[in-house]
């Protein structure tokens, strides 16, 4: 999922990409809403928000709208920016590290939440503001290795794109269907596992409260060691025939 780049990319690949990292958002966006009444894992409503805050001039409300978006943008900063850095490097590696970051920042949040939440209004625009930041790297990094295709946590675009490209499928003029049919694919991933993503999110979540957050880590975990599992294989495979009879 995280070694080959636009041009190498299978389909296979980006469903998967498209899948997980969608599932993850979708997990987050719920049990955030529910855990600290806010969305967690993109910033269009926030933005609407923003502008009636200013209109109203709610000064704390303002400063804390502009935290999350400063969040969500360095976060995604970050992540182009080192993926940027270590271009000439390994693309498993350099894509992994934004992976990695974020999963260290939403085990944080899982374990403060677990252990020292209190529900004080500060601490939750706090770790909101940590959450956007992790979908804010997650975004980015998925945008950047898909070549723009896959965008774990934009719905209002993924509409978008899904209505434009059904259309371009369905016209008569159109040549190539294989290219748009493949590119739906990728974006009914990406719709359905967001919703998959929160309705486990808000089951768990009323089940084990801020324990839920944990599986979150465990999920990118996944996803990051997704390639180096059949390298693992095929070196255990190679081992085990040479010390076979």
């Amino acid at each position: 999922m995280l070694r080959n780049t636009k041009g190498d990319r299978s389909l296979k690949d980006n469903v998967m990409l498209a899948a997980s990292t969608a599932f993850v958002a979708g997990v987050i966006n719920v049990a955030g809403l529910i855990a600290f009444f806010a969305f967690s894992s993109n910033i269009t409503g926030h933005v609407a928000n923003l502008a009636k805050h200013i209109v109203s001039l709610d000064l704390n409300d303002i400063t804390t709208l502009v935290f999350w978006l400063l969040a969500f943008f360095f976060g995604a900063f970050l992540s182009s920016y080192i993926i940027k850095s270590h271009k000439k490097g390994s693309p498993y590696r350099t894509h992994s590290v934004p992976i990695m970051i974020e999963m260290l920042v939403l085990f944080g949040v899982a374990l403060y939440s677990d252990l020292f939440y209190h529900g004080d209004p500060l601490e939750s625009e706090i770790i909101i503001g940590c959450i956007l930041f992790s979908m804010g790297l997650q975004n980015s990094v998925v945008s950047i290795i898909s070549g723009g295709l896959v965008k774990s946590a934009h719905l209002t675009g993924l509409m978008t794109d899904m209505g434009a490209e059904t259309a371009e499928y369905l016209h008569p003029k159109t040549n190539d269907r294989v290219v748009i049919k493949h590119k739906l694919y990728v974006r009914c991933a990406v719709f359905f596992f967001h919703i998959f993503g929160g309705l486990v999110g808000a089951y768990f979540f009323y089940l084990y409260k801020f324990e839920v957050f944990y599986a979150v880590p465990l999920i990118l975990l996944v996803i990051i060691y997704y390639d180096l599992f059949p390298l693992w294989m095929h070196k255990f495979m190679h081992r085990f025939k040479r010390t076979s009879p």
